[in-house]
């Protein structure tokens, strides 16, 4: 199997939006999950690297990950297992680290857990609302950065209770069970800035870059994002941690093949970056990759932060329904992907 830890990954990435609107091919909840799964399956089939969802609160889309995680885990057998991202805000640590190290046993150690502060939401303070009040002179970014700190303490082993002397035979403190030997290593940052990026270096834990940035120097967004991983890259380098990182960025790639691929996005072909404002400042975003398979793939190779990252996560329509994206992630994975050193995962060496 080529699947050398050096070679260029592929997945996709899922809002895992449902609504009942006209045209679309998820109704309901429980279709986002059941699709999702299916997606999946198809995705490692066709020979994708992984398969990552968006969790989003008090919205129509996916929300608590590990359930739909640990199913896809038990339904395939290779593909990676992920999150784009976790919103810290609203995670009970020792609660969340069950439920990862639960969900990656049962899938065979695949997840790719990527976590963050979070995005804007539809919610007013919906963190809080599960309980988790910034202190006083805190921002909901603290509460998110500590809530990490203890996750990842607690899917490291580390003692975090004392023992009741009666019970546990014995003096001394608890870790959470169970615990999965290789997930703190597949932990991933979700950062929006440049400096973030040098923080998550620091921690070490991998980055996961995202179609936008919260800040804009005027340069190109792919320019802009390759700045901000060669930054991430050199702040690993200086902490000296003696694994290799991982780095994923996320793109919208539409290859037109049909009539049906032109009808729903034929409109977004050469278009560019566009910039404005967000989360009270000012952000840049990427450009959507749509049109002839042969011009995006010369596009994409060009694109900057695509070549330092080893890991591409397509964002894709879901409510078009399993298998029309399917059908997109097999036609990225024949036209689009070997320009940018891509093969499939389930070929030899």
């Amino acid at each position: 199997m080529n699947d050398s830890p050096h070679r260029k990954r592929i997945g996709f990435l899922s809002f895992g939006h449902w609504s009942r609107g006209q045209g679309s091919q998820t109704q309901t909840g429980a279709d986002a999950l059941k699709q999702s799964v299916e997606l999946a399956v198809a995705a490692e089939e066709i020979g994708i690297d992984g398969a990552f969802f968006r969790v989003h609160h008090f919205a129509r889309q996916l929300a608590s990950p590990f359930p739909l995680l640990a199913a896809i885990g038990t339904a395939t057998s290779r593909i990676e297992i992920g999150t784009g991202v976790i919103d810290m805000r609203y995670e009970n640590p020792l609660y969340m680290a069950e439920d990862a190290a639960a969900a990656d046993l049962l899938g065979g150690e695949r997840l790719q857990l990527g976590i963050s502060r979070g995005s804007p939401e539809p919610a007013l303070h919906g963190s809080e609302a599960f309980g988790y009040v910034p202190g006083e002179g805190e921002t909901d970014a603290d509460v998110a950065r500590q809530h990490t700190q203890l996750f990842r303490a607690a899917i490291s082993g580390a003692p975090l209770v004392q023992a009741d002397a009666n019970m546990a035979g014995g003096i001394g403190r608890l870790a959470i069970q169970p615990l999965s030997a290789t997930l703190p290593e597949r932990i991933w940052w979700g950062a929006g800035t440049r400096k973030t990026g040098v923080w998550t270096a620091e921690q070490g834990m991998n980055l996961m870059s995202s179609t936008l940035l919260t800040e804009d120097t005027g340069v190109p967004f792919d320019q802009l994002q390759a700045e901000q991983i060669e930054l991430y890259l050199e702040a690993w380098r200086e902490a000296g941690w003696e694994r290799r990182p991982r780095v994923s960025v996320s793109r919208s790639v539409m290859p037109i093949v049909t009539d049906i691929d032109n009808a729903y996005f034929g409109r977004e072909a050469g278009g560019g970056d566009s910039v404005g404002y967000l989360d009270g400042g000012l952000a840049r975003f990427g450009k959507s990759y749509a049109g002839e398979p042969d011009r995006i793939a010369a596009e994409l190779a060009d694109d900057a932060a695509v070549a330092l990252a080893d890991t591409i996560l397509l964002t894709v329509p879901n409510q078009l329904g399993v298998d029309y994206n399917a059908d997109l992630l097999r036609n990225v994975a024949e036209h689009v992907a070997p320009a940018i050193g891509w093969s499939p995962a389930t070929s030899d060496v």
